[in-house]
């Protein structure tokens, strides 16, 4: 998976690689294809990450794969149409935090929070 992004300073373009880096995940899930997953990073290298929710998401798509579930499997099992799956996995959609559990637990997963001091 390959991003540009770019910024006044680097605190600025990084930010900017947040959305470079949702964009691109959003293109994948809804071709279907594959979410890479995240690649080692070497000392000192700047990375970003994926806020919450968008992680959230991306790990519903990644389980949903990983199992074989389809969308409109996910969705019988949630009692919901198809169309709220869509929804749910759309990266730029602001899902509810109780749907996106319910989706998990659909899945036999289940949300941890860890809250870690700031680097």
């Amino acid at each position: 998976m390959f991003g540009v992004t770019f910024g006044n300073d680097e605190e600025d373009a990084l930010r900017h690689a947040v959305d470079a880096l949702v964009t691109i995940i959003s293109a994948k899930i809804a071709d279907g294809d594959p979410v890479p997953t995240p690649s080692r990073h070497k000392p000192g290298q700047r990375t970003v990450t994926l806020p919450p929710l968008e992680a959230t998401k991306v790990t519903i798509y990644v389980e949903m794969r990983r199992q074989g579930v389809t969308k409109a499997e996910l969705a019988r099992r949630l009692g919901q149409d198809p169309k709220q799956v869509d929804r749910l996995l759309d990266v730029l959609h602001a899902s509810r935090h109780d749907q996106l559990d319910k989706a998990l637990a659909a899945l036999g997963k289940r949300i941890e929070i860890v809250v870690r001091d700031a680097a």
